[in-house]
């Protein structure tokens, strides 16, 4: 009978299980993705992993690897159980955003305006087709992750080189790997020859790894297991032969896959905060509509039907239709400001998300770095010097602490001509840019030789290259023989400091060669790492007739000349986004795959604050002690996925908004789980843009912050426009009410309720939605998400605001109905005031404490003079054109009557501005 199997499953052989000793709850180092315990292939050695395996370095017979893919299944990641697109669809009417349109839809075909409700329905289809779309753009991040397995691979089976389909591979395989092959599963590396892999994907390790076949400690971080190779990495350079370990969703890949597909996306602080707001505003309604059909009923002797009439035109006018429509436009303008900015949005509301956000998580390579190596320091046996410029441009100035010239220095010289000669690496120059093609430690070692005087077209005219031993990872060094037309050749090496060092018998002084002092060097070595510098030593030995080289030539007698500091240097952008940072309340985190000592130099170049953590000791951490390391420490080195996810929970719980950004498909469970995710753009894999609510185009921590000041001027502009249309429908609703209990005739009827409320009151608030930032923005502190959308202050003021506007409307219509005008005219009369009202008041809220009377609020946006211009245009067709007399029941009125509409607006507007001045020695930040 065929058994049915999940792709991936581990290796069911009792030989190969171990007693986990991890505690209760955790998984133990060497568990597989399926958290089935399997050994920790990297710390067994190549021998005991092909013993365990029951395999051989000639690989399976066809037959066992056929019977080992029936019992495992296919090498491919599991996908997750799809939501049918209705499903997705419906699930969008819960979106608070549209949740207050369907009330005001079914009380409008409750009343029989069909039309009426048919157009709010329509405003409540577009907005779930917004989100149906986004979401479904969401789903695709789990299908990024599954591409980025190799199609093919080389394999032995039957003792011979095969390519088969990549899904086919099962534990047991023998691989064969070389340059710029995807590596298909997860290896354990049985033969190695010069191989370096690229797992940046993974780890986020900006630089290419080193790999052997020696084994390491059996708790190594994954970015330390250099005796294994995993899914979806590349090969840069060399090539392996590799024990199929792990397939499927048991590699490391599928288990970040799992993660992803489990990690929930969190609520967003403004979807909460409105859902808060609308259900406030319902219970509002209906608690105001019951109460005045009470009053009615039991107090002014009107019917039920009459006063449930009454009641439904009242929550016609109290729910701001147009609202959804507002707050989405409101998040569209921060989209497209955010877009010119280099910040692409994927999620709307992520666009105001970013304003409360009080922690940064950042990666460190390519974000707060350059991504591009940079020789900093040039020891030789007199001189540290210092080279200036980043890039690979071979500019910039090289000093010491006597203010030489490189070239008076003939130490120096020696030194970067040994790494210009011994280099596989080009720079070249395009189009005004320096570009590299090669390793990017060479290409930085060529442009400090620029810097350093040396032309390399030149320098190899001189000594053009006879042979080379090339770079391999169990040496740790490379080598060329470089010869004169007429003259002796001379080996140039360069590599690890401790490959070199070791066979270095001499170092080169002013003098000559002198008796290398070991423990001179090992102290500068430490020195430069300590400071976060990647170390490379360069040596020299002369080999008089030699026309090729072997690394038995080079196993002693070498002379020494110096050391290469290496670093990714800080983006300049970065120390005063950083600095920014600090001063706006939000605090940044550093949270990468590099080793501590590197994380805490760059921590410290670009100014973050706070102590210094790796990986294995998260590890031991409980949860008290992990939220304790969250909240003290600035930078996280080491991290593997679940450290992100739980770093960036422990935040979240201590009430922290956090943004978290990354580029890796190890960052995309994290990205899913913050408040924001940040993806980059350029670099950053398929999988993390499409687990993220924003990618950077540029790849820059600047546009992070940037981000956070655009979503911080959303914010303020939304809560603009909350308090600019609350008093309108509110003050629609007042009239009704007091027309009610007065036993007077409705000043204002449903339809004209939704003209101002879907035409105008939007039409108007889109004038608020783009204004920019207000002076000092990037001063405060960030709101906590607990801060209501409106304050005491704000509610204080939609009441105050809506008063006005009822008292003055109301006068309005009693006045006109005392000189004995027709109720079409009263009613258009009520109508052209509440518009006169809003817009005087929309220049009262460009400013919500600060007076008006500034050039800035009254003429500095355009669009607001623009909307208050078409708004009156509306008006002069909805009072005087016949088609919509008929269809609102209006009237023509006189020039006077305008005037004194006008100089009513005037009024309200300046005593609001009264208001703000008598508050203002008692008002704080809402």
């Amino acid at each position: 009978m065929r058994r049915t199997v999940r792709p991936g499953t581990p290796f069911p052989m009792d030989t190969m299980t171990r007693r986990s000793s991890a505690p209760p709850g955790t998984k133990a180092p060497g568990t597989n993705a399926a958290g089935t315990d399997t050994p920790a292939w990297h710390a067994l050695s190549a021998a005991e992993a092909v013993g365990r395996m029951d395999s051989s370095h000639e690989g399976l017979s066809g037959p066992e690897a056929a019977a080992r893919l029936e019992r495992h299944g296919p090498n491919r990641l599991t996908p997750p159980p799809k939501v049918s697109a209705l499903r997705r669809f419906l699930r969008q009417f819960g979106n608070a955003l549209i949740a207050i349109l369907i009330p005001a839809a079914a009380v409008m075909a409750l009343i029989g305006e069909y039309v009426d409700a048919a157009v709010v329905l329509a405003v409540v289809v577009i907005n779930a087709l917004i989100g149906f779309v986004q979401e479904g753009k969401a789903e695709q991040a789990l299908d990024a992750i599954r591409d980025m397995l190799s199609p093919q691979a080389a394999v032995l089976r039957d003792r011979e080189r095969r390519t088969v389909r990549a899904e086919e591979l099962v534990p047991g395989d023998v691989v064969l790997l070389a340059a710029g092959d995807k590596v298909p599963a997860d290896l354990r590396l049985i033969e190695v020859k010069g191989l370096e892999v690229q797992e940046a994907a993974l780890t986020g390790e900006s630089l290419s790894v080193a790999k052997s076949t020696e084994p390491v400690a059996h708790g190594a971080a994954l970015g330390d297991r250099v005796s294994s190779a995993f899914s979806g990495t590349l090969v840069t350079r060399g090539a392996a032969k590799g024990l199929v370990t792990a397939t499927g969703d048991a590699t490391e890949i599928g288990r970040i896959g799992a993660l992803l597909s489990k990690t929930e996306q969190s609520e967003t602080p403004l979807m909460a905060q409105i859902g808060s707001f609308g259900r406030w505003l319902t219970a509002a309604i209906l608690g105001l509509g019951a109460g005045t059909f009470a009053v009615g009923v039991l107090l002014r002797g009107y019917s039920a039907v009459e006063m449930f009439q009454a009641a439904v035109g009242l929550a016609v006018a109290a729910i701001p239709e147009g609202l959804p429509a507002i707050l989405t436009i409101t998040l569209a303008i921060g989209v497209t400001r955010m877009a010119g900015r280099k910040a692409i949005i994927r999620r709307m509301p992520a666009v105001e998300t970013l304003g409360a956000v009080s922690v940064i998580c950042t990666d460190k390579t390519g974000t707060l770095t350059r991504n591009e190596m940079t020789v900093r320091t040039a020891i030789t046996a007199t001189a540290r010097w210092t080279a200036d410029g980043v890039g690979y441009a071979p500019e910039g100035a090289l000093t010491d602490a006597d203010g030489r010239r490189p070239e008076e220095d003939a130490l120096l010289l020696d030194l970067a001509r040994c790494g210009l000669l011994c280099n596989d690496a080009q720079i070249l120059r395009r189009d005004s840019t320096w570009t590299l093609e090669g390793d990017p430690v060479d290409g930085a070692i060529l442009a400090l030789a620029g810097k350093a005087g040396l032309d390399a077209r030149t320098e190899l005219s001189l000594q053009p290259r006879v042979d080379a031993v090339p770079f391999e990872s169990d040496r740790a060094y490379m080598a060329t023989l470089n010869a004169p037309v007429d003259g002796d050749a001379t080996a140039y090496v360069k590599g690890a400091p401790e490959a070199v060092l070791a066979r270095c018998s001499h170092a080169l002084g002013p003098d000559g060669p002198q008796p290398i002092d070991r423990a001179r060097w090992a102290a500068e070595v430490e020195c430069l790492a300590r400071e976060g510098q990647r170390v490379i030593a360069a040596a020299v030995k002369d080999m008089p007739d030699a026309d090729q080289i072997e690394p038995r030539d080079l196993d002693g007698g070498l002379l020494l000349l110096g050391l290469f500091g290496l670093i990714d240097p800080p983006r300049q952008e970065a120390l005063d986004s950083v600095r920014l940072c600090a001063e706006a309340g939000i605090q940044v985190k550093m949270i990468t795959g590099d080793h501590a000592v590197t994380a805490r130099a760059i921590g410290e170049a670009v100014g973050l604050k706070g102590g210094v953590i790796a990986g294995p000791e998260l590890d031991r951490l409980d949860e008290d002690g992990l939220a304790r390391a969250a909240l003290e420490n600035a930078v996280f080195a080491r991290a593997t996925p679940e450290h992100k996810i739980r770093l960036v929970d422990a935040l979240r719980r201590d009430g922290r908004i956090v943004a978290m950004t990354g580029d890796g498909v190890n960052d995309a469970p994290a990205l899913k789980r913050a408040d924001v995710g940040v993806a980059m753009g350029a670099k950053g894999t398929e999988a993390a843009k499409e687990a993220s609510d924003m990618v950077l185009a540029d790849d820059n921590f600047a546009t992070i912050v940037r981000a956070v000041e655009e979503g911080r001027t959303v914010y303020d502009n939304l809560r603009k426009a909350l308090i600019y249309v609350l008093p309108t429908s509110f003050g629609q609703a007042g009239i009704i009410v007091i027309a009610v209990l007065a036993g007077m005739v409705l000043p204002i009827t449903p339809l004209q309720v939704l003209w101002v409320n879907l035409v105008t009151a939007v039409t108007l608030s889109i004038g608020i939605a783009f204004d920019p930032s207000e002076a000092g923005i990037m001063r405060r502190t960030p709101r906590p998400p607990t801060v209501p959308l409106l304050s005491g202050f704000l509610l204080w003021r939609i009441g105050f605001v809506t008063s006005l506007m009822v008292a003055g409307c109301l006068w309005v219509f009693i006045d006109a109905m005392g000189e004995g005008r027709p109720l079409a005219e009263a009613s258009t009369l009520v109508v052209n005031a509440l518009v006169l009202f809003e817009a005087a008041y929309l220049f009262n809220c460009r400013s919500l404490y600060a007076h008006a009377f500034r050039r800035e609020t009254l003429f500095g946006n355009r669009y607001t003079l623009l909307t208050v211009g078409a708004v009156l245009l509306l008006q002069l067709g909805f009072t005087y054109l016949g088609p919509l007399q008929a269809v609102f029941g209006t009237a023509g009125i006189g020039a006077g009557d305008w005037l004194e509409l006008a100089g009513l607006a005037a009024v309200l507007f300046l005593i609001v501005e009264v208001e703000k001045w008598v508050r203002a020695p008692r008002r704080k930040a809402a």
